[in-house]
């Protein structure tokens, strides 16, 4: 059976990427239109990522693998820079 790529992962991935950038100050809030940083939910959504990377090892297609690694890695580069205070949003909870 040949491996095909799975738009419901890719989707759930780009998902946890907005709630992300949503913590991280990078999308605002729909509600309130307004941006903030949450570092412990960010974190949240990255270990989330990082387990799903460890428990999907060697069953994702290429495409899915390449996606879901990049996430992690934009994701990891922000919380860095928002745990340094770089991100210019000084409204961390």
């Amino acid at each position: 059976m040949a491996e095909t790529l799975d738009k419901r992962f890719m989707d759930f991935v780009l998902f946890q990427a907005q709630n992300a950038g949503l913590f991280l100050g990078k999308i605002p809030n729909p509600a309130t239109g307004q941006t903030g940083i949450n570092i412990r939910a960010a974190q949240s959504v990255l270990d989330s990522l990082e387990m799903l990377q460890d428990k999907t090892k060697g069953n994702l297609v290429k495409e899915e693998k390449d996606f879901l690694d990049k996430a992690v890695s934009n994701i990891e580069t922000l919380l860095v820079a928002a745990e340094k205070g770089e991100l210019g949003n000084d409204e961390e909870e």
